[in-house]
C-alpha cells in the first residue's frame, strides 16, 4: 500500500485548480465564449470541494501526530481558510446573479493565496502544536468570522475595480459592445459592493467581539491596542464610514468603488502588514 495522501499535496493541487478556473473565467469573457465561463464555475465548485477536503484532512492529521486542533491557528492555515472563504462568498453570489463575467478577481486571488502558502519559503506548513494563548474554544468562531468578512471585503475589492474600470469604458450599462458590455451594469455592481461590504462588517464586528473574549481569558484584558486589534479597528471604522456615507449621506458609484478598494487595502495590511512589519500578542500568526 502507498502512503496516505497528505492535506499539503491535495491543497497544492486546489492552488492548480483555482489557476485552470480564473483563466477559464477569463477566457470566456474576452473571448465572449460562455461554455469557458459556465466550465470555470463547474471547475471552481470542485476546487471548493477539494479544498474542504484538503482542511478537513488537515484537521485528521493533526489529531494523527497528537496535536488534534483545527487547521486555523497559523498564518498557513489562515492563508488555506481565507482563499477557501473568498471562493465560496463568490460562488454563492454567482448562483444567485448569474454573473459569470466577475468571477476572474476572486480566483485568481485565491490562486494568488494559495499559490503563496503552498510554495513561499516564508511560509510553514507544518502541523504545530497550539501554543498556549490558542487553546480557548473562541478560537474556531474568531477566525471563522474574520476571514469571512475578509472575502465579503475581497469580493467587494475586485467589484469595486470593475465599476471603475467600466465606468471609464463609457460604458455603464447593458448590453454594449466589446468586453465591458458583458460586465453588469455599474447599477447592479454599485448594489453588489454594497451587500458585500455590509456582509463582511457584520461578520468582522462578530470576529473582534470574539476576538475581545478570547484575549481577555488568554491574557487577561478584552483590548489592549496590539497592533493587529488597532489596525482591525481603523479597518472597522473605514467600512463603518463607507456604509455611514451611503446610508446617510447617499453616497454612491465611484466612492463607494474606491472605498471598497481602499478598504480592502486596510484588510491587507492588518493581516500581512501587521504580521510582517510590527511585532505583538498576535506574532503566532507569522
Amino acid at each position: 500500500m502507498g502512503m496516505p495522501m497528505s492535506s499539503s499535496f491535495v491543497l497544492s493541487v486546489v492552488t492548480f485548480v483555482y489557476l485552470l478556473a480564473a483563466l477559464g473565467y477569463g477566457a470566456g469573457w474576452l473571448f465572449r465564449f460562455n461554455a469557458l465561463s459556465k466550465g470555470a464555475t463547474w471547475v471552481s465548485w470542485f476546487g471548493v470541494g477539494l479544498h474542504g477536503a484538503g482542511v478537513v484532512l488537515r484537521w485528521v492529521e493533526s489529531y494523527r501526530i497528537g496535536f488534534g486542533h483545527a487547521p486555523l491557528s497559523n498564518f498557513y492555515e489562515s492563508l488555506v481558510f481565507g482563499a477557501w472563504s473568498v471562493v465560496i462568498i463568490y460562488l454563492l453570489m454567482e448562483a444567485r446573479y448569474r454573473s459569470r463575467e466577475l468571477g476572474v478577481f476572486p480566483l485568481g486571488l485565491a490562486f494568488l493565496t494559495m499559490a503563496y502558502a503552498a510554495f513561499s519559503p516564508n511560509v510553514e506548513n507544518k502541523i504545530q502544536p497550539l501554543i498556549p494563548a490558542l487553546k480557548s474554544n473562541w478560537l474556531i468562531a474568531h477566525v471563522i468570522t474574520c476571514f469571512l468578512g475578509y472575502a465579503g471585503f475581497a469580493v467587494a475589492c475586485g467589484l469595486g475595480i470593475l465599476y471603475l474600470f467600466k465606468g471609464t469604458k463609457g460604458q455603464p450599462d447593458n448590453p454594449g459592445p466589446g468586453i465591458w458590455g458583458r460586465i453588469p451594469s455599474i447599477r447592479t455592481l454599485d448594489e453588489l459592493i454594497y451587500q458585500n461590504v455590509v456582509f463582511g462588517f457584520l461578520l468582522l464586528t462578530v470576529g473582534i467581539i470574539t476576538g475581545s473574549v478570547w484575549a481577555n481569558s488568554a491574557w487577561g484584558s478584552y483590548w489592549s491596542w496590539d497592533p493587529k486589534e488597532t489596525w482591525s479597528l481603523i479597518t472597522w471604522f473605514v467600512y463603518a464610514l463607507m456604509l455611514h456615507a451611503r446610508l446617510v449621506r447617499g453616497w454612491h458609484g465611484p466612492r463607494i468603488a474606491w472605498l471598497s478598494v481602499i478598504g480592502f487595502s486596510c484588510v491587507i495590511f492588518t493581516y500581512l502588514g501587521v504580521n510582517f512589519l510590527l511585532s505583538g500578542l498576535h506574532s503566532y500568526a507569522r
